[in-house]
């Protein structure tokens, strides 16, 4: 059995894989970390192996808790990946991009893949069908539109994100959540249709945690899968303890 602990920009996610299937899954609490590792790992005895996505700030208890473990794997840069990185900055690669990627490595062998996580920000990802990743995108989230919107003028309101009731908003309120909502969806239909166009067969993942409100509003076929990153983390441990 696998521990995986993936700490994004905004979440803490904890994961145990079984050969290959998750069968648990929770958000972490930053203040209680420590103590809700430990109760995984007593409600799986069988774990043997941990794997660690840091893109945010890493709570040292949890890694005291983790070498309990007889191996645990902190994903860098330097962790052996199952595709071919065509990325021209390698080094600076996010490992949650590195997740993503090999989640799409093994999703769609010998097919074309582009991985849409929708989260703090927006990164777009491509897996060729050779096998290589070539990079993508990377444009504000929708949280941070929001507060981008707000923080950035004088005078409009900090919201949480609505679905417009109509293209063309009545209101302030109306008004933004149209421009912002509307846009991001235009943004990665747009994104979508150009891929589209150079790659042959263009499978589309969208995950991340406003993967589900957005997906609805996409005028392309996607398929959505909230658990795609952490899939990419069990097989980057699974490659790695090879």
């Amino acid at each position: 059995m696998n521990l995986i602990v993936d700490v994004g920009n905004t979440l803490t996610k904890l994961a145990v894989f079984d050969r290959g299937t998750l069968v648990f899954q929770q958000n972490g609490d930053p203040g209680r970390m420590a103590l809700q590792v430990k109760e995984i790992c007593d409600r799986h005895p069988d774990i043997s192996h941990a794997i660690i996505s840091n893109v945010g700030k890493l709570d040292k208890t949890v890694m005291a808790v983790l070498n309990i473990f007889s191996t645990v794997h902190e994903l860098s840069p330097t962790s052996k990946k199952p595709f071919k990185n065509s990325y021209a900055t390698p080094q600076t690669l996010g490992v949650d991009r590195v997740a993503l990627a090999t989640a799409a490595f093994y999703h769609n062998p010998n097919g074309n893949t582009l991985v849409i996580d929708a989260g703090t920000c927006v990164t777009y990802d491509m897996v060729n069908d050779y096998g290589e990743y070539l990079g993508g995108a990377i444009s504000p989230g929708l949280g941070m539109r929001y507060r981008a919107v707000h923080q950035q003028t004088a005078n409009l309101p900090l919201l949480d994100p609505n679905e417009p009731l109509d293209l063309i908003g009545n209101s302030t309120e109306n008004s933004i959540h149209s421009g912002i909502v509307n846009g991001i969806s235009l943004e990665i239909d747009g994104v979508i249709d150009r891929y589209d166009q150079r790659f042959e067969d263009l499978t589309v993942i969208l995950t991340g945690g406003d993967g589900h409100f957005l997906s609805k509003r996409l005028k392309n076929t996607i398929f959505a899968d909230s658990n795609f990153l952490l899939k990419g983390l069990n097989h980057l441990l699974e490659y790695n303890k090879q």
